[in-house]
């Protein structure tokens, strides 16, 4: 088995620092959070976030068996000594590589702090002072979420005129490109489980999209996500009726295991189709966009493996003339993260913002003004992300009461 344990004896001193404990707590906003942070004995700490759900944080404090007593600085040889040490447990894919990830922006958020230099540096430099955001917005009270769960509302909070008057308030707010979600519960009628959509379910969706882009008007980009939920001839369909409306593209149209299914799609389609945020790892997206897959690739940095592995991804992007807009459902320390990804990301556009509905998303950090001003995050100047966790605000909203990185 390889050996990706420390190898490396020549350092200064003030770089032969080590790891002395890895701590996770779960923020419970529109989505669980899942935080860690890496102390060293050199008293700097990291601070990182891995995509939602349960068992990451189990995860990442079970990498304290190999990892303590490791370099930090060594961040991308700790990510691979990971996935190396997981192996037999899944360790290529899954939970275990959304851990790995979480992990790896604390690697690079304290590895800043070591070095002074705030992460978009550490990663190459940059290309852009400041992100656009897209907001991911829903219509009216639609999509509430229970525990993680999607729980459709009555159908009237899907009228297209809910999505329209939304639309309205959120390019109110400075942004210049926005998202919905186009799976409604009409999908569902006479069938729920094929995946094919009726006409009427179809002209549904078509007059919620008129709907938004007369609010909003040409200029302003536009996306909608039908979350993997259609069969391959619905899929076309939609595409078809869908091409007048100049979109920025449409998103995870068709289930996400076939990547021949997913090239006939996006072949056919005269709209942009998008894909690509439940892939891990940069091997996962080889054939996505060597075959020419999707024309716009939107990895999660905080589950597919973390900055280096998603600029990896970006990468290949490129090769292929293929634009980069990352998925992103964090709160401020992932979004930030990504943030600093974008910032050194040739090909990339745009970036996911989902907390619009979270009140306090703001007074989770300690930036002090809100990290989105006009549709756009300044890149920090600070050493590492250069965003700190307000741990009284965290404390609040704690999943389990009582486990702040305890």
């Amino acid at each position: 088995m390889r050996d990706f344990s420390n190898h490396a004896a020549n350092r200064v001193p003030e770089r032969d620092v080590s790891i002395t404990d890895i701590t996770t707590c779960v923020v419970a906003g529109n989505f669980e959070w899942n935080l860690v942070r890496i102390h060293t004995d050199a008293g700097a700490v990291g601070l990182g976030e891995a995509y939602r759900g349960g068992g990451v944080t189990d995860v990442m404090e079970y990498t304290k068996r190999f990892l303590l007593g490791e370099n930090p600085l060594d961040v991308e040889r700790l990510f691979r000594r990971i996935i190396q040490e997981t192996s037999g447990h899944g360790g290529t894919t899954g939970k275990v590589v959304t851990a790995a990830s979480g992990i790896e922006i604390a690697l690079w958020d304290l590895a800043g702090k070591l070095l002074d230099l705030p992460v978009y540096q550490l990663l190459g430099g940059k290309y852009r002072d400041r992100i656009r955001m897209y907001c991911d917005c829903h219509a009216g009270d639609a999509y509430a979420l229970e525990d993680g769960y999607h729980a459709p509302a009555d159908d009237d909070a899907y009228d297209p005129e809910a999505y329209a008057g939304t639309a309205r308030e959120v390019t109110g707010e400075g942004f210049t490109a926005l998202k919905f979600d186009l799976d409604q519960p009409t999908d569902n009628h006479p069938n729920p489980y094929n995946g094919r959509l009726s006409n009427a379910a179809i002209e549904r969706k078509v007059e919620t999209v008129a709907a938004v882009r007369e609010a909003i008007g040409p200029e302003v980009d536009l996306a909608f996500d039908c979350h993997w939920d259609y069969s391959l001839d619905s899929a076309k369909r939609l595409c078809r009726k869908l091409e007048d409306f100049d979109l920025m593209w449409l998103e995870d149209v068709i289930p996400p295991e076939n990547t021949a299914a997913q090239r006939e799609i996006t072949r056919s389609a005269r709209v942009p189709i998008a894909t690509g945020e439940n892939r891990f790892r940069v091997h996962e997206f080889e054939d996505l966009l060597y075959d020419f897959g999707v024309d716009i690739v939107t990895p999660d940095p905080t589950t597919c493996g973390g900055l280096a592995e998603s600029k990896r991804v970006a990468s290949r992007a490129e090769e292929n003339y293929i634009t980069f807009s990352p998925h992103n459902v964090c709160g401020p320390i992932g979004t930030m993260a990504c943030v600093h990804l974008g910032a050194c990301v040739p090909n990339f556009d745009v970036l996911e913002y989902h907390a619009r509905d979270v009140p306090w998303w703001d007074d989770l950090h300690d930036h002090g003004d809100p990290l989105i001003d006009d549709g756009y995050i300044e890149v920090p100047k600070k050493p590492g992300l250069g965003i700190e966790l307000d741990e009284s605000v965290a404390r609040e909203h704690l999943h389990d009461p009582g486990t702040m990185f305890g």
